[in-house]
């Protein structure tokens, strides 16, 4: 039975691969919809798009929401391709198996978050401090989603799932912990870059610091705070973890490399105000370390079966 709910199958592996990385670019279009204030390209329609199944009206605006809608139920569709395939490929109790469910499970709460912004019209322009909130949730959504899918492909390759128990695991987690609080308090700002922009960055300093400015301005002074905090106890920990496991080295100074140069380039995108290519740039390295600091997980942490989570019965040892 081991043998079976640890089988490999290479072909669904790259399937799944390959589905992670088309989900980040349908990510990356979302956050250009919002960047560019398009959010309301299809009214609050949905799922129709102003009340059509396909719009009459060709508006920059309709064409770039239509197209992530397009996009959105193209991902839909194959985060279900991937949860029936597994069932077929794997036999019961296999990770990939659970992990391509839990895989549909969040693509079907990112659909209806998307609905909900819509619907609720927590888009455009909309400075609701509401708006915030659905941004953070979204983000969180969106995290597990890539969680899922890549311990799908990773499941699908012999891998086995996460099990973050001990002082191993524990450091694990609490660095899982703070990139999704990070990336959660990035939203937010990203939301605030975008409906409250600065034509200088001694005026976003000000907007900063202004008691008077709007909750999502005065939030970007604590984004790079806890982006330093997180990024030196995740820089600590993946290099101690390199030098104690040869075999994780590659991944974890990758993780190292990528907070780095994530944290350069948040810098960087506030000496230019955000552009919306420093805006894509840092989004897309969220989603890299975010989904590198799960693969670590599963790889120095690994459940006693691809079929549990549950503990072992000796723990996993901690570092040093």
């Amino acid at each position: 039975m081991a043998s079976e709910t640890h089988r490999s199958d290479p072909s669904f592996a790259r399937a799944a691969w390959a589905f992670l990385g088309y989900t980040l670019l349908v990510i990356v279009w979302g956050a250009v919809v919002r960047a560019t204030l398009h959010g309301d390209g299809c009214g609050d329609h949905w799922p129709l798009c102003n009340g059509e199944i396909v719009p009459a009206a060709k508006t920059t605006k309709t064409l770039v929401e239509f197209t992530h809608r397009l996009t959105s139920g193209v991902a839909f569709l194959g985060a279900l391709a991937l949860f029936v395939a597994a069932r077929r490929r794997f036999p019961e109790g296999h990770a990939a198996r659970r992990a391509a469910r839990w895989g549909f499970v969040f693509m079907t709460t990112e659909a209806i978050i998307g609905a909900g912004l819509v619907l609720l019209k927590m888009v455009a322009d909309n400075r609701d401090v509401a708006r915030g909130w659905w941004a953070a949730g979204h983000l969180g959504n969106t995290f597990l989603l890539l969680a899922a899918l890549a311990l799908t492909a990773h499941a699908a390759g012999g891998g086995r799932l996460p099990r973050l128990r001990g002082a191993r695991g524990a450091k694990l987690a609490v660095a899982l912990l703070g990139v999704l609080l990070l990336g959660a308090s990035g939203a937010i700002v990203a939301l605030g870059d975008t409906l409250f922009p600065a034509a200088t960055l001694a005026e976003g300093i000000a907007q900063d610091f202004d008691p008077e400015s709007h909750l999502f301005v005065r939030l970007r002074t604590l984004h790079p705070i806890l982006g330093l905090a997180v990024a030196l106890g995740t820089l600590f920990f993946t290099t101690q973890l390199a030098a104690a496991e040869p075999e994780l080295r590659r991944l974890a100074l990758g993780i190292a490399g990528v907070f780095v140069a994530q944290t350069a380039l948040g810098f960087l995108n506030v000496a230019l105000l955000a552009p919306l290519w420093a805006q894509l740039a840092h989004l897309l390295l969220a989603d890299a370390l975010w989904i590198g600091l799960v693969l670590l997980a599963a790889r120095a942490c690994p459940a006693p079966d691809g079929a549990t989570l549950a503990p072992p019965r000796d723990p996993v040892p901690a570092l040093g």
